[in-house]
């Protein structure tokens, strides 16, 4: 029997691990705004840290991967494409 791998299994991988950190982020600020506890401030400090640290990063690396990065920088060539479109829409 052969093992078919989807390419697509660890996207879905990562989409499901990036909605389960933004859960628990989200769900450590609200927990520090509406407990009154100590370590109210240290719940909303790890909440704000983690979508930051790791849950900004593996959006970026989901929605960023097999794109090219030329083609949202400003190089010379990409600016002339931009003022070529603008003068065709005039």
């Amino acid at each position: 029997m052969i093992l078919k791998l989807n390419p697509h299994h660890e996207v879905n991988s990562m989409k499901y691990l990036l909605l389960l950190f933004t859960i628990a982020a989200f769900t450590s600020i609200i927990l520090g705004f509406a407990l009154d506890v100590d370590y109210s401030e240290k719940l909303i400090g790890f909440g704000v840290a983690g979508l930051f640290f790791i849950v900004f990063p593996i959006f970026s690396y989901i929605h960023w991967k097999d794109k090219k990065v030329e083609d949202y920088m400003l190089t010379k060539e990409n600016l002339d494409k931009m003022r070529e479109t603008q003068k065709r829409e005039k």
